[in-house]
């Protein structure tokens, strides 16, 4: 470290941190900013993301629509939408040479696919705008002194501050931190994962996707419809990491043992069901007239004891019975769960309502600042993980030096 006395110092080297490092100094280029990350690595998540493609924000410019895909943390977030979200998060690489494009799904990924191109505009932000960073510096403790904040090293140093900003994800030792200076700290649990399904007669079926599917849960009004992808070990795709989001406390609670129910034809009834079946009696049922993959439609039929080349008009009522209501409400047993990929979200961590969503400050310790996963805020899959560090992250930072002597 250059000095022992800084503006603001960021703990935390991930993206919200760097983020908020950068764009200090371009609201105050005067001001000393450091940014203090315990590990050797700067911005592991966003490497790992997408697939090493990095999964930059969602193709969602409109904020009363951006923040439906927060299961916790959107009313909150609407304001802060207001001020930074996608569209300016577009605009603040593009403008640094970094173009985006928007998929099919509206997930909005670096042209060049890679992960390094995000990393390397961050950082190279901070090196023009001169933010110091210092890896592998583990903060102990922090103490307010007065108008100051001191943080005491691992390795010895004791720094000082005028503003501090926690941007450290999930990590315990960050929520250790904030819960020291008088903040309350929701239990964090796991979000976005996929489900274990041992018992699952569709196991063989790995890699298999049926799109759409509504998902729900028995004892739940949680729901969600969309891909859904059959794999080795139960149930993954972007309807079962949705749902996994929106219900990750009620999981929780039940030690991720639930009974998962699966719509495989969202758009219709038993009775249509069996009314398609009706129209065609004289066609054999491996005809499938319901578009769904060849296997999975064989693998419905021999669960109902159908013989796969039947023909209709020649299967028991109640074997059609058992299958129409099968594609209408499938039951499965969910006994865990598995981290998507590697990628992992929590919900939890600092209470929203001790947040000052304005400018990301405490409403318990004035100047200390918060960005990022460390707050109780948490979306689904599809970008907008990054793009609340990002938000939080520029509002923090901006706000926390804005005030300070710019001459």
């Amino acid at each position: 470290m250059k000095f022992n006395h800084y503006d603001l110092i960021v703990i935390g080297g991930g993206a919200a941190g760097l983020f908020a490092a950068a764009n200090a100094k371009i609201e105050n280029p005067k001001s000393t900013v450091l940014v203090l990350e315990k590990s050797a690595v700067l911005l592991s998540k966003v490497r790992i993301s997408g697939g090493g493609r990095c999964n930059v924000t969602h193709f969602c410019f409109e904020p009363k629509k951006l923040i439906q895909h927060y299961p916790r943390g959107n009313k909150e977030l609407l304001g802060p939408f207001h001020r930074f979200a996608a569209e300016d998060t577009v605009q603040w690489f593009e403008s640094r040479g970094v173009m985006l494009k928007v998929e099919r799904d509206g997930r909005m990924f670096p042209t060049t696919n890679s992960s390094e191109t995000i990393i390397d505009c961050i950082l190279n932000e901070c090196h023009k705008q001169n933010v110091e960073i210092a890896t592998r510096q583990k903060v102990l403790s922090i103490v307010k002194q007065d108008d100051n904040f001191c943080l005491n090293l691992k390795d010895g140093h004791t720094l000082f501050s005028k503003k501090i900003l926690l941007a450290t994800g999930s990590n315990a030792d960050g929520h250790q931190l904030a819960q020291s200076l008088g903040h309350d700290i929701i239990a964090p649990v796991p979000s976005l994962f996929t489900f274990n399904v041992p018992t699952s007669p569709l196991l063989e079926l790995s890699g298999i996707a049926v799109n759409p599917v509504t998902l729900s849960f028995k004892d739940s009004k949680l729901t969600q419809t969309g891909p859904l992808l059959i794999t080795h070990f139960g149930f993954s795709g972007p309807a079962a990491l949705k749902l996994s989001a929106w219900a990750a406390r009620f999981l929780a609670d039940r030690d991720y043992k639930a009974t998962l129910f699966i719509q495989w034809l969202s758009n219709m009834t038993v009775n249509d069901i069996l009314q398609t079946l009706k129209q065609n009696s004289k066609s054999s049922i491996s005809e499938n007239f319901f578009d769904l993959p060849k296997n999975l439609w064989k693998s419905f039929l021999l669960q109902c004891g159908i013989a796969p080349q039947s023909r209709i008009g020649e299967i028991a009522q109640k074997k059609l019975i058992a299958l129409s209501e099968k594609l209408i409400k499938d039951s499965f047993q969910i006994e865990g769960k598995t981290t998507n990929k590697e990628e992992f979200v929590t919900c939890g961590g600092v209470n929203c309502k001790e947040i000052d969503f304005k400018t990301m400050q405490s409403q318990i310790c004035n100047g200390l600042y918060f960005a990022g996963e460390i707050i109780n805020i948490d979306g689904v899959t599809g970008g907008f993980n990054f793009q609340n560090a990002w938000t939080t992250g520029f509002i923090a930072a901006t706000h926390a030096v804005c005030h300070l002597n710019k001459v």
